[in-house]
């Protein structure tokens, strides 16, 4: 099957772009660049352009008539950034992805799989967050994302559309051939800002908050491979009509994670197995915007969709730091 990725330049569109070749799917890439390398898109049917840019997508459907689905992964996902600029996050995030749900609707492509956030959910006492658990989003990132699940809802309702929303939590890692991975040089998660501080790029690593009412004082997080992420993204284009005769309406949503909590604490430990040697760390505060945390449960995703996370904590973060030190080689820049 065809498929138009947008955002298939970025991390995680990238390793799904992998994902669905393997699978023997065809990964249509549209991406602008603004964030992601030209690297990424080599070899691949690549169209640069912006999401909202209706006249780009008639032509990317007229070349494809046979386009069977959407992977729609493009968005800002910086969340300290989001708070210090809520107008770009809103603007690329909402006001360019609802003219691209509208012209897919308007070319009679229905199909849609959407990628969301855990960072949706509302705090839960014990962590554990349901797809039909509270949302309570903290950062404009966040919200933009259920707002996006909301005009998905609304818009799937009136007929034209169906859309499948994966809620991912943490990504991780890199795809197995060390192709692709985490391209930002400084990226702003927890993981790479350890790689960085392991680098010696950092003079320590931040932990960011020792006051959440967790096991260990520290952040809770959901760490799932990157590869997983990818896989599921598959399961959901070749099982999506069948999710939606699940689920009897036009709109699902799916937890993507491992249902497991990590601390950053327990992280830390895990990097520092993995490399044989400690970390630099200090203390700081909390960020804006930054939460407890949350694991997700995926029930619903091992039933539906017939998936379930087959890599663990060790791959990611082993992963993560092999594709650190060939980062470079890849992309041809620090």
């Amino acid at each position: 099957m065809k498929v138009l990725v947008t955002g298939g330049a970025g991390y995680i569109g990238a390793i799904t772009a992998s994902a669905l070749e393997q699978a023997g799917h065809t990964p249509l890439i549209l991406d602008s660049l603004v964030s992601g390398p030209e690297a990424f898109v080599a070899g691949r049917q690549f169209y640069r352009g912006d999401i909202a840019d209706r006249g780009l997508l008639r032509r990317i459907v007229d070349e494809h008539p046979d386009l069977g689905g959407t992977i729609h992964l493009a968005a800002r996902i910086v969340v300290s950034e989001s708070v210090a600029l809520p107008y770009e996050y809103y603007r690329n995030n909402v006001a360019k992805s609802l003219e691209l749900f509208d012209e897919l609707q308007t070319l009679g492509k229905s199909r849609l799989i959407f990628s969301s956030s855990a960072s949706v959910y509302a705090p839960a006492e014990d962590y554990e967050v349901f797809e039909t658990s509270a949302t309570a989003p903290v950062s404009p990132y966040a919200r933009t994302k259920l707002i996006m699940e909301m005009v998905l809802s609304d818009l799937c309702a009136a007929g034209g559309l169906n859309a499948l929303i994966l809620r991912y939590f943490n990504p991780i890692g890199s795809d197995p051939d060390l192709r692709f991975g985490m391209h930002v040089s400084e990226p702003s998660h927890v993981l790479g800002q350890l790689v960085l501080a392991a680098q010696g790029r950092r003079d320590a690593f931040d932990v960011t908050g020792t006051d959440y009412p967790t096991r260990d004082g520290t952040g809770l997080r959901d760490y799932v491979h990157v590869w997983d992420v990818a896989q599921a993204h598959v399961a959901a284009l070749e099982r999506f009509d069948a999710v939606l005769e699940r689920a009897a309406a036009p709109t699902a949503v799916l937890n993507v994670g491992t249902g497991r909590g990590v601390t950053v604490r327990e992280l830390i430990g895990s990097v520092e197995r993995v490399l044989g040697r400690s970390i630099p760390v200090r203390e700081a505060p909390r960020r804006d915007g930054d939460a407890a945390g949350a694991y997700a449960n995926v029930d619903r995703a091992r039933e539906w969709l017939g998936w379930s996370p087959q890599l663990t904590l060790h791959d990611g973060v082993a992963s993560a730091i092999a594709w650190a030190d060939r980062r470079q080689h890849v992309l041809g820049h620090p």
